[in-house]
C-alpha cells in the first residue's frame, strides 16, 4: 500500500508561523498602508452580474438554433414535459376537464382515493410482501386523514413525471460520461456547481426561459436532482468487476449489448441509489417549486410559514415525509426483487398483480360515483394536530420567554456578534493567500490554486462581506451542529435498539421540508441571525450523526478487542482507538454538515439574515438573474472550497492510518 503524495516543507510550522505572523501584521496594520486588501476595490470588480444578465437576455431575445429562436425551443421542452404531466395530475388530482381556469368543467372524476391507496398497496405487495404493503398503505393513510390528499396528488404528478426524466438523463449522461473520460473531467465542475449552487439562483432564469407554472418547477427540480444519479452511475460503471466485462466480450456482446444487457444490471444496486437520491431531492424541492406555480403540498407549507402556522405546516410536512418513505421503501422493493419465470395460463393468471389493479381501479371508481366518500376522504373524518402544535409553542412562549429571551441575548452578545465582527474586520487578501497555502498543504498546487482562484473571485464580483456573514453563520452553525451530533453519534453507535430509533428519528428530519423548522423557532426567537442558526443547526445535525455513526460503527472489532487485551480503558479505547480510526469518515460528516449548513443558510434569508442567501432570495423576488446567480455563485464556490479541503485532509488521514484512499 503507498502513501498518497502529499506535499513536504522542511519547516512546515515555520510556514505556517510566518504567514501567520504576516495575516495578523496586515490585519493590524494594513488599514492605512494597504487599504485595497480590505476592500476590495470597485475598479478592480467582475462586472458578472451585468455579464450573466446580458447573456440571459440575449438567450430569450436573439438566439436561435438554426430557424427556432431559442425560446421557442425552451417553450418546446416545457410543452413535451407538461403533456405527461397534464395526464398524471388529471387520473389523480383533477379528474379530466373540459375547458381552462375557473370555467372548466369536469367531465369524469380523478381515481378515488381508495384506489390510489389500493394500488401503492398492491405495488408494495408485488415487491416485498404484506409488511411493505402495510407500510405504505399507513403512510398514504396517514396522508389521507390528515386532510393533506389533493395536494399531495398534486406533488406526486410532478414526482412522477420528474424523477422517470432525472433518472433516465441521469443515466444516459452517466454512461456517456463512462464512456468518454474527456466528459467526465468536464461535467465534474458543472456537477459541482448544480449540486452546491442554490435552487433560487436558477430560479429566476428558469422562469425566463420556461414560463411560470409546474413545467418551469419540475426542470429547476431536474437541475437540482439529476446530477447525483450522473454521479453514481459513472461510479458504478467504473466499479464493474473485469471478470464481467470479459464475460461479455466472450459471449460475443456488442458495445450497446455490453452496457445494457451486462453492465447496467450488474450496476443495478448502486444505480438504484441513484434512483433513491432523484426520489429524496425532487421531494426536497416541492416546497421551492411552489413558488414557481408547483402547488401541492409545498405551497401548503410555505402559506403555513407565511402565517406562522405550524401545526398546518408540520402535518404538510409530515405528508411529504410520508410519501418519502413511501416511493423510498417501493423503489427499493422493486429494485432488490429478483425475476422470476412468468406463470403459464390465462390472461389473469401470467399478470395477477395487474389484473387486480385494474379491477381495483374499475370497482372503486364506479362506487365513487356512487358514495363521494368512497371518492373524496370524507372532511368529517378527517384529523388535524394545528390547535395542539399552536397552544404549545404559545405556552413555551408564555412559560419560557425570559429564559429564552437571556439564552439569546447571552449567545448573540458573546459569541455570535463578536464572531462576525472578527470575519469581517479580516483582510481578503490574507484570507485568500490563506486557503492557497491550506489547499497547498493538504493537496498539493492543484488544490491551492483552486481554492486560492474560487475564493478571489469572490472578492472580485463584490461579494466579499456577504460571504463573510455567510461563512459566520455557517461555521458556527456547523460547529453546533457537530457539538450535538457527535455525542449522541457516540452513545448510539454501538447499541443496536438505540440506534434504530435514532436513525428513524434522523431519516424523518432529512426528509422534512427545511422550511417546516423555521416556524417554530420565528414563534420562539423572532427573526435574526440567533433564529436562522438555530434552524440551520437542527437541519443539518442529521448528517454528523449519521456519518460518526457509519465511522464508528466501521471500526475492526478486532483492534477494540486488542485495546482490551493491552488493558485500555472505555475511554481510551473510544479515544485513542474508535474515535481516531473513525476520524476520515467525521470529516466526511464535517463536509456534509457545512453542505446542509449551506442550503439551509439560503431558505433563513425569509427571517432576515443579511448574507449571500438574502441576496439570492432577493434577486428572486425582483426577477434579476445576474445578481441571483452571482450570489449564488459564491455559495457554490464556499461549499466547493470547504468540500475539497475536507476531502484532501480525510485523504491525508486515512493515508496516516494506513487505510488508503476513498473513490
Amino acid at each position: 500500500m503507498t502513501a498518497l503524495p502529499f506535499p513536504s516543507a522542511s519547516q512546515p510550522r515555520l510556514i505556517w508561523g510566518v504567514a501567520l505572523a504576516l495575516a495578523a501584521i496586515l490585519w493590524l496594520w494594513g488599514q492605512t498602508l494597504a487599504p485595497f486588501a480590505f476592500d476590495y476595490p470597485k475598479s478592480w470588480q467582475i462586472p458578472a452580474a451585468r455579464w450573466i444578465g446580458g447573456v440571459i437576455t440575449w438567450l430569450v431575445k436573439e438566439a436561435a438554433i438554426g430557424p427556432l429562436a431559442f425560446s421557442d425551443v425552451t417553450r418546446f421542452l416545457a410543452d413535451l414535459i407538461d403533456a405527461p404531466y397534464s395526464l398524471v395530475l388529471s387520473l389523480l388530482s383533477t379528474g379530466l376537464l373540459s375547458g381552462e381556469g375557473s370555467s372548466a368543467v369536469q367531465l369524469w372524476p380523478p381515481l378515488p382515493w381508495v384506489a390510489v391507496i389500493g394500488l401503492f398497496a398492491l405495488i408494495g405487495l408485488y415487491a416485498g410482501g404484506l409488511p411493505l404493503a402495510l407500510t405504505v398503505t399507513l403512510c398514504m393513510g396517514f396522508v389521507a386523514i390528515f386532510g393533506q390528499w389533493q395536494s399531495a396528488m398534486v406533488t406526486l404528478a410532478s414526482i412522477i413525471v420528474a424523477v422517470p426524466i432525472g433518472v433516465l438523463g441521469g443515466l444516459l449522461l452517466g454512461i456517456a460520461a463512462w464512456r468518454m473520460p474527456w466528459l467526465d473531467r468536464a461535467l465534474k465542475p458543472l456537477l459541482d456547481l448544480m449540486q452546491t449552487m442554490p435552487v433560487f439562483a436558477y430560479l429566476v432564469p428558469i422562469l425566463i426561459l420556461f414560463g411560470f407554472g409546474p413545467t418551469a418547477a419540475i426542470v429547476a427540480t431536474l437541475i437540482y436532482a439529476m446530477p447525483p444519479m450522473t454521479r453514481i452511475t459513472t461510479l458504478a460503471l467504473q466499479r464493474v468487476p473485469s471478470e464481467i466485462h470479459d464475460l461479455g466480450r466472450m459471449v460475443g456482446c456488442t458495445p450497446r449489448q455490453m452496457t445494457w444487457r451486462v453492465l447496467v444490471p450488474s450496476a443495478r444496486e448502486p444505480l438504484m441509489v441513484g434512483v433513491n437520491q432523484v426520489i429524496m431531492l425532487s421531494l426536497n424541492m416541492v416546497i421551492i417549486a411552489s413558488m414557481i406555480g408547483a402547488g401541492g403540498l409545498g405551497f401548503d407549507v410555505l402559506n403555513a410559514l407565511r402565517r406562522l402556522d405550524f401545526g398546518a405546516g408540520l402535518e404538510a410536512g409530515l405528508a411529504i415525509v410520508a410519501l418519502a418513505v413511501a416511493l423510498d421503501r417501493l423503489s427499493q422493493a422493486l429494485a432488490r426483487r429478483s425475476r422470476t419465470e412468468a406463470p403459464h395460463g390465462t390472461l389473469v393468471q401470467r399478470h395477477p398483480y395487474l389484473t387486480a389493479a385494474l379491477a381495483l381501479i374499475a370497482i372503486t371508481w364506479t362506487l365513487g360515483l356512487i358514495a363521494p366518500a368512497l371518492q373524496t376522504y370524507p372532511e368529517a373524518a378527517r384529523l388535524t394536530t394545528s390547535p395542539f402544535w399552536a397552544a404549545l409553542v404559545e405556552w413555551i412562549n408564555l412559560t419560557f420567554f425570559d429564559m429564552l429571551e437571556a439564552i439569546k441575548t447571552a449567545i448573540l452578545v458573546f459569541l455570535l456578534v463578536p464572531v462576525k465582527r472578527f470575519l469581517l474586520s479580516l483582510p481578503w487578501l490574507a484570507v485568500v493567500a490563506l486557503l492557497g497555502l491550506l489547499g497547498w498543504r493538504l493537496g498539493g498546487w492543484k488544490l491551492a490554486a483552486l481554492t486560492t482562484s474560487l475564493s478571489l473571485l469572490i472578492a472580485a464580483t463584490g461579494q466579499w462581506e456577504k460571504a463573510m456573514i455567510t461563512v459566520y453563520l455557517c461555521g458556527l452553525s456547523t460547529l453546533f451542529a457537530l457539538m450535538i451530533g457527535i455525542p449522541i453519534a457516540i452513545a448510539v453507535a454501538n447499541r443496536d435498539k438505540a440506534w434504530t430509533i435514532t436513525r428513524a428519528v434522523i431519516d424523518t428530519l432529512q426528509t422534512l421540508p427545511s422550511f417546516v423548522y423555521l416556524m417554530p423557532v420565528v414563534m420562539l426567537f423572532r427573526v435574526g441571525d440567533f433564529t436562522a442558526m438555530i434552524a440551520v443547526v437542527a437541519y443539518a445535525v442529521v448528517a454528523a450523526i449519521r456519518y460518526t455513526v457509519l465511522g464508528l460503527q466501521g471500526v475492526d472489532p478486532r483492534l477494540i478487542e486488542a485495546g482490551r487485551a493491552m488493558g485500555c480503558t472505555d475511554w481510551q479505547i473510544l479515544t485513542r482507538i474508535r474515535l481516531r480510526l473513525a476520524l476520515p469518515e467525521i470529516l466526511l460528516g464535517v463536509n456534509q454538515t457545512i453542505m446542509f449548513a449551506l442550503s439551509m443558510l439560503v431558505i433563513t434569508a425569509l427571517v432576515g439574515t443579511r448574507d449571500l442567501g438574502q441576496d439570492v432570495y432577493i434577486a428572486l423576488t425582483k426577477a434579476n438573474p445576474g445578481n441571483g446567480l452571482v450570489a449564488g455563485l459564491a455559495i457554490a464556490f464556499i461549499a466547493i472550497i470547504a468540500d475539497r479541503l475536507i476531502h484532501a485532509a480525510a485523504e491525508r488521514q486515512r493515508a496516516k492510518l494506513g487505510l488508503g484512499g476513498t473513490a
